[in-house]
């Protein structure tokens, strides 16, 4: 029997029926005369950063979305936030970041934690806010009201993360029998996520363990396995994660880093989500049976546009009852 070939998977492929359904949603919103209005927000010179804004620019503006850019100092930006919070011309607001790293906050955390909750949830378009964010670390799917019922309101989800899911659902590695309920279609799967930033890594570590499997939690100086909604320390070091999983999703924000490729296994699943290249994809590729997304930005992308229907769809419609209570993000409806 001849081995399996690697493939190079293209994440315009994925977006592709996303796209599709959005530029329907556009064109439905029409009749209430909304036109989606995206603003992001960036406040230092990172090129990576102005590069996703260029994409998303483009992008919008092919599906028939505003986006606007708007540039500031750091130390501007929240009142800029709590400025477009309350224009009701925007439906959507992202931000570039990071915008102070791991700087601390007069408030507590960090600056760019505090620059998260500052987002209106009826406009957090990233789905990092508190509200949303302790949903997902929680695995509540859906909006509650204040009396704390689940509502049919589906929350928001960060957009990567989100597109890494996606991903691996058009590679099916999810069970979709109608036997199988949601938060088991990964049961028996194992991941590693060479990544623990609260943009990327960490969500999507909880996301996937939220859906059934086992994930290896990868940052600098430490490993953790996440499953059925606990952190656990683990004896494994990175190498032995890496060999027992079926994906391994790179966000290494550094050139020199290189996943060893020793350690994946024929039929692997690989996913890049930083800048630069995390990995050598011509031995990658030699591996039998290895999938592999070198970019994931265009999936990124729909992601954000859908999301941003999604908030319209929730708040923004002219006549709809629900409104945002600003204790916990719960809905008054």
């Amino acid at each position: 029997m001849s081995e399996e070939k690697s493939q190079r998977v293209n994440a315009a492929d994925i977006a592709a029926p996303f796209k599709a359904e959005l530029s329907k949603a556009v064109e439905s919103l029409s009749s209430f005369q909304i036109t989606p209005l995206l603003v992001g927000f960036l406040a230092h010179g990172d090129a990576g950063s102005r590069k996703y804004a260029e994409w998303t620019g483009k992008a919008c503006e092919r599906d028939g979305i505003k986006f606007e850019l708007r540039e500031c100092k750091p130390f501007e930006l929240e009142s800029k936030l709590i400025e477009a919070n309350s224009d009701d011309r925007v439906h959507g607001i992202m931000i570039y970041y990071p915008c102070f790293g791991a700087k601390p906050s007069f408030y507590g955390g960090s600056m760019d934690d505090h620059l998260r909750d500052t987002v209106a949830v009826e406009k957090d378009v990233e789905g990092l806010c508190h509200t949303y964010r302790n949903n997902l670390y929680h695995n509540t799917r859906y909006l509650k009201t204040l009396q704390g019922v689940l509502t049919d309101k589906k929350c928001l989800l960060p957009c990567t993360p989100l597109a890494i899911v996606k991903a691996l659902e058009h590679l099916k590695l999810y069970d979709t029998s109608e036997n199988i309920p949601v938060g088991k279609r990964l049961y028996q799967k194992t991941v590693t996520v060479i990544n623990r930033s609260e943009i990327v890594g960490r969500p999507l570590s909880a996301m996937l363990a939220n859906d059934g499997a086992e994930v290896y939690s990868v940052d600098i100086s430490s490993i953790y396995l996440l499953k059925q909604g606990k952190m656990l320390e683990t004896e494994k070091d990175v190498e032995a994660a890496c060999k027992c999983s079926q994906v391994i999703v790179t966000g290494v924000p550094s050139k020199e880093y290189k996943l060893n490729t020793k350690w994946v296994q024929p039929g692997t699943i690989v996913i890049n989500v930083s800048h630069f290249k995390n990995v050598d994809e011509a031995e990658l590729l030699k591996i039998p049976g290895v999938r592999y997304i070198p970019l994931i930005g265009k999936v990124t992308v729909a992601m954000l546009e859908r999301n941003l229907i999604r908030l319209i769809e929730n708040f923004h419609i002219p006549g709809k009852k629900a409104k945002v209570v600003e204790a916990g993000g719960r809905i008054d409806i």
